[in-house]
């Protein structure tokens, strides 16, 4: 294989960065993916005096681990690190060769003091772009930690390894021989689960915030940098740091950008955030938020924050089916992400459950890998533009079944078919299929709120004025948690906006003590 003269350049540049020899120790064999791995690795080597390669026994062929020169390494692609991968061989590189990781202090401490053996293996597919996040945390662990290891698996290469464990959505973490993890997740995520999350103590120094922001996404992380600009004592706590753009593959309508993706662009934003005054809280829920003289809000550890003002950027999830069959087959057969999960369905018969823009884009996209896929909308018509309709149309491989209703999906231990009814007849049909797409829209993250005092609207949605406020004083919200009319990337970072000069505005007004 040769690597586009693009990937070489960016290649070089990063080499360059290398702070000691770096030996990639190879296991080939006489197949077609090992003549590929061997002509990646050869290029890889030749771009570099510091990288040299050798010969080495591992457990799966093709595969090869990075290693410091005269030193073992934990980190194992079995797999040609390509696509999304790209990124996670280049870091991997640059760890092992000395380079330290950009993450914080004290979950560096966490990770050293993990005292028990830990071999994990992250089934993923290169088209995949929440696979990266999870893959490049478990080697960071690895680089920090002689305790841990890590083994990337590209799925499409070790296919009959992905069927035999019944593998059907990525990134599928194992740890020591047995599933332990499935979806995207943070470092941060990813070490609570090992050695459990952080105690109420860690959380019992950081005094009254000005403004603490509730929330990761483009919303949140504007919100933060507007209040932080403005000089106020600035917290942002959130989950899952990227919200729901970490699930988006291309972007093309960020004004001034022609194109990008959700992980990268809330990567540059992290960036950002983190050049200011910003006190980020990874990897922690709030469970409750109460209006007294200052606002408090209660983690799911238990631990309890102070602000002056509260800006709720809580974001949407996809929206559920709710049908029979759909919680039980989750990640066998049941998912929601086309770009990561697709590549697991080739060549077999898959449902796509919505016909909005999303539903038939989600389509065309598994129409190029899948035997066949069939739509389903529950309305008369498509709700889509009509350019995607015209393709679908226009795509042997698709079948569009419209005013349809999905009754239940159908399985064992994985997914293999679903039964609708027809809306107008009120005939029940049933497919038989091995994966089922749900495409039906965004639902607010807003469920915990529903006992609070926060006016919501019957879509769940928070209820704010055109400053961002809610109707409790003192708590403004923003982006797609919210009654905005519309739900976009850069409509959310304008509401971030809004949200926190109106809190700016709002301490002005009403000024509270320490």
């Amino acid at each position: 294989m040769t690597l586009s003269n693009d990937i070489k350049s960016q290649l070089q540049s990063y080499l360059e960065l290398l702070e000691s020899d770096i030996v990639l120790q190879v296991c080939l064999g006489d197949d077609h993916n090992s003549q590929k791995m061997d002509e990646f690795i050869t290029e890889i080597e030749t771009m570099s005096d510091r990288i040299s390669r050798e010969s080495i026994t591992l457990e799966r062929i093709p595969s090869f681990q990075v290693s410091k020169k005269g030193e073992a390494s934990g980190i194992i692609f079995s797999g040609i690190p390509l696509g999304h991968e790209f990124a996670s061989f280049i870091l991997a590189i640059l760890q092992v060769s000395g380079r330290a990781p950009k993450i914080e202090p004290d979950l560096i401490d966490r990770i050293r003091a993990i005292d028990q053996k830990l071999q994990f293996e992250t089934y993923v597919s290169l088209t995949c772009h929440n696979c990266p996040d999870v893959v490049q945390a478990l080697n960071i662990m690895s680089v920090l930690n002689d305790n841990i290891s890590h083994t990337m698996i590209e799925g499409g290469m070790f296919q009959d390894e992905v069927t035999s464990k019944g593998i059907m959505s990525v990134p599928t973490v194992y740890l020591n021989g047995s599933e332990w993890s499935s979806g995207r997740a943070t470092i941060e995520q990813l070490v609570d689960k090992v050695s459990g999350p952080l105690s109420e103590e860690a959380f019992a120094d950081k005094g009254i915030y000005d403004v603490l922001v509730v929330g990761g996404g483009p919303a949140g992380n504007s919100a933060a940098i507007y209040a932080a600009r403005k000089g106020l004592k600035t917290g942002l706590v959130a989950e899952t740091f990227g919200g729901q753009v970490m699930e988006t593959v291309g972007i093309e309508n960020m004004i001034g950008n022609l194109y990008t993706e959700g992980p990268k662009l809330m990567a540059q934003i992290e960036e950002h955030t983190k050049s200011y005054d910003v006190d980020i809280i990874k990897a922690q829920k709030v469970s409750s938020v109460e209006k007294a003289k200052v606002i408090t809000l209660t983690l799911s550890n238990g631990a309890v924050l102070e602000a002056k003002t509260v800006i709720l950027a809580l974001g949407a999830k996809w929206r559920n089916i709710n049908v029979p069959g759909e919680a039980e087959f989750r990640n066998k057969g049941v998912t929601y992400c086309p770009h990561c999960d697709g590549p697991l369905f080739e060549g077999k018969d898959v449902a796509v459950i919505g016909g909005g823009n999303s539903g038939l884009e989600a389509a065309l996209d598994l129409a190029g890998l899948a035997k066949h896929v069939y739509v389903l909308e529950f309305l008369p018509e498509l709700k889509a533009d009509q350019v995607l309709q015209e393709r679908i149309s226009q795509t042997d491989s698709i079948t569009v079944l419209k005013n349809v209703a999905t009754q239940e999906i159908l399985g064992d231990t994985q997914v293999t078919g679903l039964r609708y009814s027809d809306r107008e007849s009120e005939e029940e049909k049933t497919i038989s299929l091995e994966g089922v797409f749900v495409q039906i829209g965004l639902v607010p993250n807003t469920s915990w709120l529903i006992d609070s005092d926060i006016e919501l609207n019957q879509r769940g949605e928070i209820v704010v004025d055109k400053q961002g406020a809610t109707n409790i004083p003192g708590i403004f919200a923003a982006g797609d948690c919210t009654d905005s009319a519309y739900k976009q990337i850069i409509i959310s970072m304008g509401s971030g906006a809004t949200a926190a000069i109106g809190a700016f505005d709002y301490l002005i007004r009403n000024p509270i003590s320490d």
